[in-house]
């Protein structure tokens, strides 16, 4: 078996700080992802630096194969010492996952780890081991597709204390909001959102403790295919439509002669779309066989505006939500960012009439930057990417 972990992070800071005491480290390696939450002592720039180098110090070491002791051992030693309490503190909690479905978890301080399977919560048995002085709780479980993992900061748990809770939300409240509002189909960026929306509400938006949620989600992995423009030598349309085919996963195709030259090829028809479901988005088109066809480098961009909408650390849920609108360019943003784990982009490198027109707003090189755009911003997401220009 074969997993692919999708893995987001949100925070907010203590009010009135501009500096997270927070930090997430996310290490992809070939095999397996490593995820570091660290939470540093107190708050602002000093909880910074510790949290900062706490997830850097102790990512980097899970990555290359060290155990936790080397990477505790290794925090002990380099952690600045707090002038005023005299400890050089950071709490954490790793996870590493690989893509085999082995998982090993580590937690020092950290409110326990969420993990729910099918929607509902299971339970993490952990051991207890003594390294440098701290109390580590580890646990290697086998990780099941579906499976969700929800890292938090105690800012979670302290979530309204003295101001809408007497005692906070507290972890056992947390772990049954995270049941009651799991969805199947939510990505794990969706599920961090309403996590962290709920506790920013608890604290009336005046977080009393910088409050961080970590979600990661197992997915088997899905592919998907999209090509767009049509090969530079004509005689080869053929052998890249059926590349295009043959190769697993869903297939989108942007353009109108893209998708003419796939059509043709197959021997299928296309069925236009008159609907605009949104006047900045050409509509989208239907060929038997194909997931998505969409118009070109209009859809592409405002495409690529979701997206960069939907991972900026300032989006909201209003952002996520504005994928599940039916314009093409809201289709294919959800499908690249929420259904895919791997995108296989096909880039044709003829020139388009249409865009010899001096009139048009976009051109051939726009096309070029607006792929790389696209995949460098996946990439940043975790999506593996690959690219051919035919």
């Amino acid at each position: 078996m074969s997993l692919y972990i999708d893995v987001s992070y949100e925070s907010i800071n203590k009010y009135r700080e501009e500096l997270c005491g927070d930090k997430v480290e996310i290490i992809r390696s070939p095999d397996s992802v490593v995820v570091v939450l660290a939470d540093g002592l107190g708050s602002g720039v000093k909880a910074n630096i510790l949290a900062t180098l706490t997830s850097k110090i102790i990512g980097t070491i899970m990555s290359n194969g060290l155990d936790i002791e080397e990477a505790v051992n290794t925090v002990a030693k380099t952690l600045p010492v707090c002038k005023e309490r005299g400890v050089a503190y950071s709490t954490f909690s790793i996870i590493q996952i690989f893509n085999n479905g082995e998982g090993y978890l580590a937690e020092f301080d950290n409110p326990s780890v969420v993990r729910l399977r099918k929607g509902k919560i299971m339970s993490l048995e952990t051991e207890s081991r003594v390294v440098n002085d701290k109390l580590i709780k580890e646990a290697r479980f086998k990780v099941s597709p579906d499976d969700l993992f929800v890292m938090i900061s105690d800012g979670v748990i302290h979530a309204g204390i003295g101001q809408t809770l007497n005692l906070g939300w507290q972890w056992e409240n947390v772990s049954d909001y995270i049941q009651r509002t799991y969805k199947k189909d939510a990505s794990s960026k969706t599920l961090a959102k309403l996590l962290l929306a709920a506790c920013d509400n608890l604290y009336s938006h005046e977080p009393g403790d910088d409050t961080t949620v970590v979600t990661l989600k197992a997915k088997k992995p899905v592919k998907l295919n999209l090509m767009i423009g049509p090969p530079v030598d004509s005689s080869r349309d053929e052998e890249i439509v059926s590349r295009f085919i043959a190769n697993e996963g869903k297939k989108v195709i942007c353009g109108g002669t893209t998708s003419q030259i796939v059509a043709r090829v197959l021997g299928k028809e296309i069925k236009t779309s008159i609907e605009y479901f949104n006047p900045a988005v050409p509509p989208t088109a239907e060929i038997e066989g194909i997931n998505l066809t969409t118009e070109g480098v209009l859809t592409l961009r405002k495409t690529l505006d979701l997206l960069k909408a939907c991972v900026s650390p300032e989006s909201g849920m209003g952002d996520m939500l504005k994928l599940n609108k039916k314009d093409g360019a809201s289709r294919l943003a959800k499908m690249l960012l929420e259904e895919s784990t791997s995108i296989y982009f096909f880039v044709g490198r003829a020139m388009n009439p249409a865009h010899q027109n001096p009139e048009f707003p976009l051109n051939m090189g726009m096309k070029f930057k607006l792929v790389e755009e696209l995949a460098a911003l996946l990439t940043q997401t975790g999506k593996h990417i690959s690219i051919e220009y035919c």
